[in-house]
């Protein structure tokens, strides 16, 4: 399968489980679990910042219109898109991912990095998102804890999605 047909398939149903699913799923006030940013994740690893950022924005504002949240979904994944190329390139090793495959994943970058990577990404998102979402400091305890709780909701279930979809070599 080519690698656009792959990400529209993926594009489509991480946002489909992101709405009917995960949104419809009241864990707690604290744990929010949001799947939909792994589309900007598993992006291929050369792709273009302009265009990480373009396909960002593009999940962000399809999230925002069936969520009714002005943008701030958009605002988080743009974000991510813009640092992706930085924490790849930081976490790379001397020569680069040795892959087959062209995008990260569990295979191609190994188990602990791509972990590390996703956390990273993850925790930067929710940041952004919870932050416009209080819109203010006033309980700062609160929005951390909603922070790291809905960010280690969100981690568990990229990492099963992972599990499930990537291939062992």
């Amino acid at each position: 399968m080519s690698i656009l047909l792959r990400n529209i398939i993926r594009f489509v149903l991480l946002l489909l489980i992101q709405v009917f699913v995960l949104n419809e799923i009241l864990i707690h006030q604290l744990v929010s679990p949001y799947i939909y940013m792994l589309f900007i994740l598993v992006l291929p690893f050369n792709l273009p910042r302009p265009a990480l950022m373009l396909l960002g924005l593009l999940m962000g504002l399809s999230l925002d219109m069936f969520m009714n949240t002005m943008g701030m979904h958009a605002a988080a994944c743009v974000f991510i898109a813009y640092l992706r190329p930085f924490i790849i390139n930081i976490l790379s090793p001397q020569g680069g991912f040795e892959t087959t495959q062209k995008t990260p994943s569990m295979t191609s970058m190994g188990v602990s990095q791509f972990l590390i990577y996703a956390a990273i990404l993850v925790f930067l998102h929710h940041t952004v998102y919870f932050t416009l979402e209080v819109f203010g400091f006033a309980n700062p305890l609160y929005l951390l804890l909603k922070i790291i709780l809905s960010s280690a909701a969100s981690l568990f279930l990229i990492i099963l999605y992972e599990m499930l979809f990537f291939s062992r070599k």
